[in-house]
């Protein structure tokens, strides 16, 4: 509990940082609703989001879709900043399945937003650290552009896995959210969509960054918002 208390320390902190700063945008519009799956634009990237931390106040979609800076939804309203992002998604070489896949963006969430975590086909976005990707196990993947479509995993590798039999993404639906429902009616995350692996549709597993998004806030990521002194 108490690291958690720190971690959304940390990000609020930051958050209220760059509302100060001169070149920053306006504040988030009143009443906007974040929420996993909804769509998200960043600078020209339109991409989607993956998972909300109510507690911390905190977002994430796939680190190949940070900006500059300010996060908007499709309407335009600031509703975050990007504070860290990890991504090393390579481009145009030849990944081998021993490859090691990172890609993350947090976002800090404006204090005056609303945040919850249901997915818009109405079920609860879950974390359970229990729950991982495995070989054959049914999911599914929201994205913008293509919406639910649900199979199952393909292939598990180094941080990331692949997906087949049903599951399908195009372009703007990055950092989607992959998941598997339980019975009780929720959802719980085992990745996030990154790309495609050949002719299957790829994410990165959530419990390996989870664990990265967690080193990220207490040491240095591939980029840091720099947290202000105390006053």
């Amino acid at each position: 509990m108490r690291r958690r208390c720190v971690r959304a320390a940390v990000v609020a902190a930051v958050f209220a940082a760059s509302l100060l700063s001169p070149a920053g945008p306006a504040g988030a519009a009143p009443g906007v609703l974040v929420y996993p799956g909804m769509e998200i634009r960043q600078d020209t990237n339109r991409c989607t989001l993956g998972f909300v931390d109510v507690a911390t106040r905190t977002a994430y979609t796939a680190g190949h879709c940070r900006g500059t800076g300010a996060v908007t939804d499709k309407d335009g309203n600031v509703f975050g900043r990007q504070t860290t992002f990890r991504d090393d998604t390579p481009n145009g070489a030849v990944v081998a399945t021993d490859h090691m896949i990172s890609d993350w963006e947090a976002i800090a969430l404006a204090p005056d937003v609303q945040v919850n975590d249901i997915l818009p086909g109405g079920r609860t976005l879950a974390f359970d650290p229990a729950v991982v990707p495995r070989k054959g196990q049914p999911v599914c993947h929201f994205g913008v552009v293509t919406g639910e479509s649900c199979g199952t995993v393909e292939a598990v590798n180094n941080g990331w896995f692949t997906m087949a039999n049903g599951v399908v993404s195009q372009r703007g639906d990055s950092g989607g959210p992959v998941y598997v429902l339980t019975d009780d009616g929720r959802a719980v995350i085992v990745g996030m969509f990154n790309s495609t692996w050949g002719q299957y549709p790829a994410a990165v597993s959530w419990d390996v960054t989870d664990r990265q998004i967690r080193e990220g806030v207490f040491s240095p990521a591939a980029d840091t918002v720099p947290v202000p002194p105390p006053a």
